[in-house]
């Protein structure tokens, strides 16, 4: 009897048992609203390790801001009472004025810098008692070309005769055989066009380049103008545009120093305009007494274009109105009230509003 009922009540009880079972592994697999959201925080807190998100692509629907700001670069010569140069300042011994207005200093820099030069030499028949020496003096300045400097070369003899012997390039070995081809001709001298035409060149030449390059050039010649279809005054317009920094060797002792009652000599024409043209961009003028003097005003000129001070400063002025505006540099005196004097272009034209620059053609003549 006992048996029987222990049995009967097994078996009742199996059944339940069995469903208990079935509920409770139920409950274990299914996760609480709770848990599953605490868990879905985690994986999208938890990066993924080395993952990179893709780059956005700039549609033209976009909104591009941009900021035009226009920088003044000056290369800067600072030179004693004695004419000696001076390399060893900071940009805390330079204060800038443009139109007497004090700027702030943005760009500093002392080191040697890659240069865009032009040899302008004259062939017309003042210089054929110098040319072979001319020729070999500028070999000098090209053997002292950096990596990254480029030169050209420009043989002028009247308005129609100004010719690219080479072009822009790094190759020495191109620019001694250029140097080497030059030749006297007969003209009537046209050094103002020669002059306009380089400076317009060297300008445009790699002028998009965002990289910093010095651009100069080294005039050659006796400093008589005969005949130019440019005038004075319209190239020192293009000067003022420019930062074109012009190194000039004058043969002009062969001119003449007998001036009229109302006129100044040839000579003295010559020298005052070449003096200028540096004067104007902060280059230096040379007036050898002989040949033999070339070769030292060679190195002097290579050393001159890259020890310099390059300096760049926003204009306080922002008007683009094209106008011209006077640049003074000074720099503060040295050790027992040295004085130390700063050789840079005077001064710059304005940018115009909506306009690209141009060059302005004179009337042609009649």
């Amino acid at each position: 009897m006992k048996m029987s009922i222990t049995f009967q009540t097994a078996g009742r009880l199996l059944p339940l048992l069995a469903l208990a079972i079935l509920l409770s592994s139920a409950l274990f697999r299914v996760e609480s609203p709770v848990s599953a959201q605490s868990a879905e925080r985690d994986r999208v807190a938890t990066p993924t390790p080395g993952a990179t998100p893709p780059p956005r692509i700039i549609s033209e629907d976009d909104d591009v801001i941009k900021i035009e700001t226009e920088l003044v670069n000056l290369n800067v010569r600072v030179v004693d009472r004695l004419n000696r140069p001076i390399n060893n300042l900071t940009q805390r011994d330079f204060t800038i004025f443009e139109d007497g207005v004090q700027q702030k200093i943005e760009f500093f820099s002392q080191s040697e810098v890659p240069t865009n030069y032009t040899l302008v030499i004259d062939n017309s028949g003042s210089l054929r008692h110098q040319i072979n020496d001319v020729i070999e003096a500028g070999k000098i300045i090209v053997s002292t070309n950096r990596p990254e400097d480029e030169t050209s070369v420009i043989r002028f003899v009247s308005s129609d005769k100004i010719e690219i012997v080479q072009d822009f390039t790094d190759k020495k070995v191109y620019l001694e055989d250029a140097l080497d081809n030059l030749y006297i001709e007969g003209g009537r001298t046209a050094i103002i066009d020669a002059v306009y035409l380089a400076v317009e060149r060297i300008s445009e030449y790699e002028k998009d380049d965002p990289g910093r390059k010095r651009r100069a050039l080294v005039l050659v010649s006796d400093g008589e103008d005969v005949t130019s279809f440019y005038s004075q005054r319209q190239l020192f317009e293009l000067l003022k545009e420019s930062d074109v920094q012009i190194f000039t060797v004058g043969f002009v002792r062969e001119l003449s120093e007998t001036g009229g009652f109302f006129s100044r000599s040839l000579q003295s024409k010559a020298r005052s305009f070449l003096e200028s043209l540096a004067t104007e961009t902060g280059g230096k003028a040379y007036f050898p007494n002989t040949v033999a003097e070339l070769p030292a005003i060679a190195r002097d000129i290579a050393s001159e274009m890259r020890m310099q001070y390059s300096i760049g400063y926003i204009p306080s002025n922002e008007s683009e109105d094209g106008t011209y505006r006077n640049i003074r540099v000074v720099v503060n005196d040295g050790p027992n009230r040295e004085k130390r004097i700063a050789l840079t272009r005077s001064g710059r034209t304005a940018s115009r509003p909506d306009s690209a620059p141009a060059l302005q053609r004179p009337n042609e003549r009649r």
